[in-house]
């Protein structure tokens, strides 16, 4: 607690360190001078920075003063001074400390920020060389955010905050304030997501699709308007997944292994896993149209490529001892099994429709142990235990199969499951092991 002259004090030297900096702008740019200015600088923010903490009072007299916005315009002055000194990137740091720190907790202060420095100083200090400096610039953004805030990230000059937000984490992806903004704040607004996902490039693309991953793995029970949230991004990106899908077949070639389009493809894939996994949500996702059909179509394609030629997509079983196969698109066929399986949990619609497109074949054909693969032959027995369960005609057409000699019985074993004659009919019926 301090008394309201010596933040007066402070403000009333920020003030005359700026106009000794303006000053100097006009004297030829004679900034060799200002060693000592911008000491005293970094030490009045230093001052006001640790008076802040914790301290509503301290807050509100400082910004009832005016120091926020005296502070915005020493920033974008400092920020005019084309030197690369420590003394100037210090001055930078502290300020912006100071900014993060008389907006902690404090609704008027972080209003006032925003009045202040929204888009400019965001802009200007994301896209700072310095890696602190763009920190705490990302500390005062995640501080001062709120669902309204956000909207305003939507209008087409500020949507470039939101993009330079995005790059510092796909550049310093130990930003956790970066980290903290998009999963917080921008994955909270599903019209924010589209409009950034059209302006992103494949690379941030990936990047935004990890980011959601992220949110989409964690544990927490969602509110009705979490939910509602988490459905939007969810027919956004079943939507991505359907228009691209087909990209993932330029990684036939060895030439395209990197091909940017087609890892967008394998990361929608493993959200849309991710998502289909959450029993409270899964609901909502085996009701998107297309996306079912899709996921089959592209099993058969890849499943076809991998059949025609020796490529990442054709089934392979090396000795083991071999090295790791380091590839982007292993586990997409596992990835795309597993996905079927998620969808037709529990939902006749879902099992009669891959059926009806000949998935069930096309599954069964992906039972066997593939190294490009891992863990197909585990999803495909998921897989096919969702297809089979509470449907006579699934489990007749795998009977059937069977004993025609188009199923492999070992693999039918592998799943728990065995083919049995019950009045001139084939049913198929699963085996509980006893316990040893």
């Amino acid at each position: 607690m301090a008394k309201e002259s010596i933040f007066r004090d402070l403000l009333e030297i920020l003030m005359s360190a700026s106009s000794e900096i303006e000053q100097a702008y006009k004297d030829s740019c004679e900034l060799v001078e200002l060693d000592t200015c911008l000491l005293l600088i970094a030490e009045c923010f230093r001052c006001l920075r640790n008076a802040c903490v914790e301290c509503a009072k301290n807050q509100d007299v400082m910004r009832n003063l005016g120091l926020i916005s005296t502070s915005v315009r020493l920033i974008k002055l400092l920020h005019g001074i084309k030197i690369k000194e420590e003394l100037l990137l210090t001055a930078l740091r502290c300020s912006l400390q100071f900014l993060g720190n008389i907006a902690a907790g404090n609704g008027d202060s972080q209003n006032s920020i925003w009045k202040c420095a929204f888009p400019d100083l965001f802009l200007t200090c994301l896209t700072y060389s310095d890696k602190k400096i763009v920190a705490y610039c990302c500390m005062v953004l995640f501080t001062c955010l709120n669902s309204e805030k956000v909207r305003e990230l939507l209008d087409p000059g500020n949507l470039t905050v939101a993009l330079h937000v995005l790059k510092v984490y796909k550049e310093q992806w130990e930003s956790e304030w970066s980290f903290l903004i998009v999963t917080d704040h921008l994955l909270k607004c599903p019209e924010l997501v589209k409009a950034l996902y059209a302006k992103l490039s494949n690379q941030e693309r990936v990047t935004l699709l990890e980011l959601i991953m992220a949110k989409v793995s964690e544990k927490n029970t969602v509110t009705s308007e979490e939910m509602n949230v988490f459905m939007r991004h969810a027919a956004f990106l079943a939507g991505c997944f359907q228009e691209k899908c087909e990209a993932v077949l330029k990684l036939t070639s060895a030439a395209d292994a990197e091909d940017e389009e087609a890892l967008v493809t394998i990361r929608l894939l493993d959200v849309l896993c991710e998502m289909t996994s959450n029993n409270g949500q899964l609901e909502h996702l085996q009701a998107l149209p297309g996306l079912l059909e899709t996921a089959i179509d592209t099993l058969r394609l890849t499943h076809l490529a991998g059949k025609q030629a020796v490529n990442i997509f054709t089934a392979t079983h090396a000795m083991t001892g071999q090295k790791e196969i380091s590839h982007p698109a292993v586990g997409f066929k596992s990835h795309l099994i597993r996905l079927i399986g998620n969808l037709c949990y529990k939902n006749k619609e879902n099992q009669d429709k891959v059926y009806e497109l000949d998935g069930i074949p096309l599954i069964l054909d992906n039972c066997s142990i593939d190294d490009n693969n891992p863990f197909v032959n585990q999803w495909a027995v998921y897989a096919i235990r969702n297809l089979t369960e509470q449907n006579e005609r699934n489990q007749e057409l795998i009977a059937q199969m069977e004993a025609k000699g188009l199923a492999d019985n070992s693999a039918l074993e592998s799943m728990g499951l065995e083919i049995e004659k019950r009045d001139d009919k084939l049913i198929l019926r699963s085996v509980r092991k006893k316990p040893s």
